[in-house]
């Protein structure tokens, strides 16, 4: 019997796969049929989600590496080529800058900040651009909020997410003529364990209870909820699906209303 999953036969690289919103984003275009292709820097991570795309019966190949090294996404490429033999989906979503005082961030601070979300998207794009060309495929860029609305304490974050969505759609406008898709997601705030060992100092304020602290950030930044990394999962797999092809450019915000300009 034919299966009618809208991503069959389809190969997805996921960068930042082994944990949180990368994890989620891998797992849902697997339930939806695609063989995954998962990288990361730590391959314990990204075995356990293998192993857990695998146990539903689906595929996975594993990219133990750091992309901030510059060989890194080139070869990427190459073992999703070896694995699968063709690429149709790449998701950039590695990549964590540092926070804190615009005087105290260093220049290495700064480098480190665009050498991984920055230029690891770059060159993965570059690098799968003649396959994803081949088998009109899409390229979908996980940024984030502070690329639209920069804040004093995230300086770095919010210059390299607004690099991305530069990025993003001046690729796009060469995607119109090569037959690829290109599109990108900006999440507010998402649980994932990064986010919570953020907010651990902040929840003391209320004896401890990381849960009472994300409500009492939801109610302080006027939104409706704080995200879960299956929102995320769950816009990024309709966002590369055969129903999504209009989509061309689009700078996508996902964040409960957290963004309140036009």
């Amino acid at each position: 019997m034919a299966s009618n999953k809208p991503l069959d036969g389809k190969i997805a690289i996921v960068t930042g796969a082994s944990r949180g919103i990368g994890r989620a984003i891998a797992l849902r275009l697997a339930q939806d049929g695609a063989a995954l292709v998962l990288a990361a820097r730590t391959e314990a991570d990204l075995a356990k989600v293998a192993a857990e795309i695998k146990s539903h019966g689906g595929k996975a190949a594993t990219f133990a590496a750091d992309l901030r090294d510059s060989p890194a996404p080139a070869a990427l490429v190459k073992a999703a080529l070896d694995a699968f033999g063709a690429i149709d989906i790449v998701v950039n979503n590695a990549g964590a800058t540092k926070r804190g005082d615009f005087f105290e961030l260093t220049d290495a601070d700064w480098a480190d900040g665009f050498a991984l979300k920055f230029m690891a998207a770059v060159r993965l794009t570059r690098a799968a651009w003649p396959h994803l060309k081949t088998r009109s495929g899409s390229v979908l860029n996980i940024i984030g909020s502070g690329g639209r609305t920069p804040s004093a304490e995230f300086t770095i974050g919010g210059s390299v997410n607004g690099a991305c969505l530069s990025f993003t759609k001046a690729v796009a406008d060469i995607g119109i003529q090569d037959g690829v898709q290109v599109n990108a997601i900006n999440p507010g705030r998402v649980k994932t364990d990064r986010l919570k060992q953020l907010l651990a100092d902040e929840a003391g304020q209320y004896g401890g209870d990381i849960d009472a602290t994300l409500e009492a950030i939801a109610r302080k930044s006027n939104i409706v909820r704080l995200g879960e990394p299956e929102d995320v999962a769950n816009l990024a797999a309709f966002m590369v699906s055969p129903q999504a092809r209009y989509m061309q450019g689009s700078l996508i915000d996902l964040d409960g209303g957290q963004t309140k300009t036009i």
